[in-house]
């Protein structure tokens, strides 16, 4: 599976490291995902995310089902 969040949609993004003489290599700035499993009360099942820090905060401020269902509109399988 790819390091995207399912929640947010955030992905590697490219970019320098920068050595202190000034030069510039390619890297990869990785999000941070973490694997999650949640109980969905609403349809009796757990349900496994692979999510940001970011969306897990989202979770916790909005609620499951309200995430849940904004990713169904999307068009995400869940």
């Amino acid at each position: 599976m790819a390091r995207v969040c399912q929640v947010t949609g955030k992905k590697p993004i490219g970019g320098h490291s920068v050595s202190h003489s000034n030069i510039k290599t390619k890297r990869r700035f990785l999000p941070n995902l973490q694997t999650k499993r949640f109980y969905f009360a609403e349809e009796d099942r757990w349900v496994t995310l692979k999510l940001s820090t970011d969306a897990l905060r989202t979770i916790n401020k909005n609620g499951l089902a309200t995430v849940i269902k904004e990713m169904r509109a999307a068009g995400a399988k869940i």
